[in-house]
């Protein structure tokens, strides 16, 4: 042969179809007649697409190899008829230039079903130690009767008259590159190259009908509120009995009557009176463990907090749990009868505390107040 294919795209005679490709994408890039419009250079993209043609279609590259024109049989365009004869692979410049490619043979009708999420709501025990749940989701199963096909029982599909089972058809048009060959989806089946003729009568030709099924599913120890736990293949089985796509949980943490939540620490308040913060005492609170039982010492001050470690929620998929803290707030009595307020006058004059001078410490200013200072300075 006089022209050497795979010098002209610069590939080995043992390249594989992807290295011719990308060879083939990579000069189509530097010579269209688009980007370069000098003639020797167009001369040159006529001279790497006839090669790619050749070099990409088995069947012309094995009778180039065998030293035979690939063009004798009406195989192509590329041969006598040059750069302009017909069905060069327009779709590869395409994919070349923007990445796409045009159908390449029928596609399947089993696709990949959709993700659900559903909402599940858990007590602050449920989230801190893990609990099971058996959920109740109205979602897409596979068809029984079609087992997925669509097909009406006893049936199956027909190849497409339009395509005859290639899912695409293809067309010629005529442009300043020559003559240009095209391929789009069938419009008849649809790009699958084959039509149900006879659906099932059950799932209308979907493959799937909807139903109310149970799941049951462990929440790990550790999940807080707005966090998603993804169940894999849980989801909605697919059109034409495709994979079933994934079920994501969204854990919503229903609010606690005693403690708040903040990441794995849990904080709550205990009030007590104020003899028993001067004097000290032990009071019984309630814990995710159960009852419990903490000291104040004696002159415990209101605001003071008492850490009870490892009492919180357990790490997420760690070993190990949060802290339990404590914030005492100490009451003041409204209210004193005339005995407990004698006892308290006499308890004042014994520390000397009957006309205190107050102890002052500078306060905390607001964001407000700071910005009202920058505007007076200026």
């Amino acid at each position: 042969m006089a022209n050497d294919y795979y010098a002209t795209l610069g590939v080995r005679r043992d390249a594989g179809a992807d290295e011719v490709k990308k060879a083939y994408r990579r000069l189509a890039r530097e010579l269209h007649p688009d980007v370069n419009p000098d003639p020797e250079t167009q001369e040159k993209f006529k001279e790497i697409t006839q090669a790619y043609e050749v070099l990409s279609d088995p069947r012309k590259r094995e009778m180039y190899d065998l030293g035979a024109d690939p063009f004798a049989s009406g195989g192509g365009g590329g041969g006598a008829g040059g750069f302009a004869g017909a069905g060069f692979p327009f779709s590869d410049i395409m994919d070349a230039f923007f990445g796409t490619s045009a159908s390449r043979g029928p596609r399947s009708r089993a696709r990949r079903g959709r993700n659900a999420t559903l909402r599940v709501e858990l007590d602050l025990q449920e989230t801190a130690f893990g609990t099971t749940r058996e959920l109740s989701i109205d979602t897409a199963v596979a068809c029984t009767s079609c087992e997925g096909s669509g097909c009406a029982p006893g049936t199956h599909p027909d190849t497409c008259d339009t395509c005859h089972g290639r899912g695409e058809v293809q067309q010629v048009q005529r442009s300043f590159l020559g003559q240009v060959m095209t391929a789009r989806p069938c419009p008849q089946c649809g790009g699958f190259g084959s039509v149900i003729r006879n659906p099932c009568p059950e799932c209308s030709g979907d493959g799937r009908v909807r139903t109310r099924r149970t799941v049951k599913v462990k929440i790990p120890a550790g999940v807080e509120n707005g966090i998603h736990i993804q169940l894999a293949g849980e989801g909605e089985i697919g059109p034409g009995g495709g994979p079933p796509g994934d079920l994501f949980l969204e854990i919503a943490e229903k609010p606690h009557p005693i403690f708040e939540r903040e990441g794995d620490d849990l904080h709550c308040t205990v009030q007590i009176p104020m003899t028993a913060a001067a004097l000290g005492t032990n009071v019984t609170i309630e814990s995710l463990d159960g009852p419990e039982g903490i000291d104040i010492k004696p002159g415990t001050q209101s605001g003071q907090v008492i850490t009870m470690y490892g009492r919180g929620v357990r790490h997420l998929n760690e070993s190990g749990r949060g802290d339990l803290m404590i914030h005492v707030n100490v009451e003041t009595p409204h209210r004193l009868d005339e005995e407990q307020e004698d006892l308290l006058r006499r308890l004042a004059k014994l520390r000397g505390e009957e006309r205190p001078p107050g102890k002052f410490a500078p306060g905390q200013r607001g964001k407000l107040s700071r910005i009202w200072d920058v505007f007076n300075q200026h």
